[in-house]
């Protein structure tokens, strides 16, 4: 509770700032494999048009069920299309679900850690003991993760080495920390310059897992849907989609 708080606090500060300098402020709840990506874009969105991103991180359930009971956020990016799709179904969004990225499952390990060097074979070796997952009824990289271990074949093999992680940002504190020894986490988080610069990744080929469209949405209770739907045709727009690669995400598809 006192987290939430704290940043809810944080929220309303930076709105308060915003507010005081005049800049249009748009709050974007959005999925946790973002958290690398989204500061970078969110600047580059207020310089090319004064307008501010606020954004607010979670595992896209969580997310869901917090919009769902009146959390007031102006656009949601979520790491799947069905959570989007839920709420539009719900008829909670302005519109019908969009593609905005394609996402992509790594597997990560610390330099010192005994899964190096790192390889899928690391998943059962002897000397790998925990590996963190993102719950995969929440995180849709969970779930991705899942579909890899059982297509891989080693699903019952590494079951008990599981450590569950509420989302794929905590999946990865997890692997970071020296609580597991791997993760099975995004590449958006493998491939930024603090987690490169603790260890190393593998990619998990893509006939694994379902692929992860990424899906948004305009919240209906927002109170700024043409500023929202404006910043979705910017996010969506060849020249941010052709930049999506440098963070770890593939353009939408």
């Amino acid at each position: 509770m006192r987290k939430r708080l704290f940043f809810t606090a944080l929220l309303c500060a930076a709105a308060a700032c915003a507010a005081q300098t005049g800049a249009p402020v748009l709050h974007v709840a959005a999925a946790a494999d973002l958290q690398p990506v989204l500061p970078a874009l969110a600047e580059a969105y207020q310089r090319a048009t004064g307008v501010k991103l606020v954004s607010s991180f979670g595992s896209s359930a969580t997310l869901t069920q917090q919009i769902t009971n009146g959390d007031p956020q102006d656009v949601f990016l979520s790491a799947d299309m069905a959570h989007p799709q839920m709420l539009a179904t719900s008829k909670l969004a302005d519109g019908a679900p969009i593609s905005y990225a394609t996402g992509k499952l790594v597997l990560w390990a610390r330099s010192d850690s005994p899964a190096q060097p790192l390889s899928l074979a690391s998943l059962t070796s002897v000397r790998v003991t925990r590996i963190a997952v993102a719950n995969d009824t929440h995180a849709p990289y969970g779930l991705a993760a899942t579909q890899s271990l059982h297509a891989l074949g080693i699903f019952d093999q590494v079951k008990p080495k599981l450590v569950i992680g509420e989302n794929i940002a905590q999946t990865a504190q997890l692997a970071e920390s020296g609580n597991a020894q791997a993760a099975l986490i995004s590449l958006t988080l493998a491939n930024s310059a603090h987690f490169r610069a603790l260890g190393s990744f593998v990619a998990i080929p893509d006939h694994a897992y379902l692929p992860l469209h990424q899906g948004a949405i305009v919240l209906k209770s927002s109170p700024q849907k043409a500023l929202a739907h404006d910043f979705l045709r910017w996010l969506t727009s060849p020249k941010v989609q052709q930049k999506l690669p440098r963070f770890g995400l593939e353009p939408a598809s």
